[in-house]
């Protein structure tokens, strides 16, 4: 008996169905529909990241080749001098977002645990939540006035207005609703299995909570909290009502101090090319600094996804 002819490809067509072809036609209407469709999307992803990219270029351009030793370890010149550095803007803003980080990663993690461990599901747990996305949404320049009125302007520290201190406290409130909402929501994905093995050996719930959820939900706790550090360092408009600004090495926690976002600020607005080459340089490094932060922060996540 012999042999049929094998079929070809070319030929092959969907059963029920008179010249339906099994494979990709690109003149069929459908198919240019969703490759226009493609290209609209790409187009609008690649608008998306075009102001990311035009301010990288641009910072990098203005700021970059500004960068030397003696940028990041000398003081800033005085209005019409040229030289300087940018050295004690560097040294207060860390010491600003430590100060900050200090109050507000054990407040906001204490809270999260409470809400996500001890009152899930309660009506005060639900106010706590309302009111934390509240605060997520308020302008900082209002966390600014709000912690002039009841830090610097009452003189509280030791009857001293303006500090580091006054400075980190606002932007630790800044950095409570990240740190709050990201440490509730990482405990939530802990499995429960995890706390009812613990109370089956006769472990308590604090110690349930210390040796077991917490660590399990390390990971996302501490995206939330490099996050929210980045986000406080940038910050400029409570700085001004807080720590305002100096021109000289962080003399103490009840001193006013330097940070490069304030320093950007006076500098940039000011008439002498020293000072704006200044306030460019300083740009350039702060967002270095946050840029590394939220790669510190992604690394972190996809440690958890290992």
């Amino acid at each position: 008996m012999p042999l049929s002819q094998p079929r070809t490809h070319q030929s092959a067509t969907f059963p029920g169905r008179s010249g339906g072809s099994m494979f990709y036609d690109p003149s069929l209407p459908r198919n240019r529909i969703n490759r226009l469709c493609t290209l609209l999307a790409g187009l609008f992803a690649g608008l998306a990241v075009l102001p990311l990219v035009l301010v990288l270029v641009y910072v990098l351009w203005n700021g970059g080749r500004l960068i030397s030793p003696q940028l990041l370890t000398q003081l800033p010149p005085a209005p019409g001098m040229s030289g300087g550095g940018i050295g004690n803007a560097i040294l207060g803003t860390l010491l600003v977002t430590l100060i900050a980080a200090l109050i507000a990663i054990p407040v906001g993690v204490g809270g999260g645990v409470y809400l996500a461990e001890y009152s899930r599901s309660g009506r005060f747990a639900q106010g706590v939540r309302f009111a934390n996305d509240v605060l997520a949404g308020v302008p900082s320049i209002i966390i600014g006035v709000f912690t002039y009125g009841l830090i610097v302007a009452t003189r509280i520290f030791l009857n001293q207005s303006y500090s580091a201190l006054a400075g980190g406290i606002a932007l630790a409130v800044l950095m409570l609703p990240t740190v709050i909402k990201t440490t509730d929501e990482g405990l939530k994905l802990v499995p429960q299995e995890l706390r009812w093995g613990a109370y089956g050996v006769g472990a308590s719930r604090f110690t349930t909570i210390t040796r077991i959820t917490l660590p399990t939900a390390f990971t996302p706790i501490a995206t939330g909290i490099v996050l929210a550090i980045a986000r406080a360092a940038g910050e400029t408009a409570p700085l001004i009502f807080t720590a305002l600004f100096s021109p000289f090495w962080p003399e103490g926690l009840l001193n006013p101090i330097a940070t490069m976002s304030v320093l950007i600020f006076n500098f940039a607005i000011m008439p002498y090319e020293a000072q704006n080459a200044l306030a460019w340089a300083a740009s350039f490094v702060l967002v270095i600094l946050i840029l590394a932060a939220n790669l510190t922060a992604r690394w972190i996540a996809r440690m958890a996804r290992t």
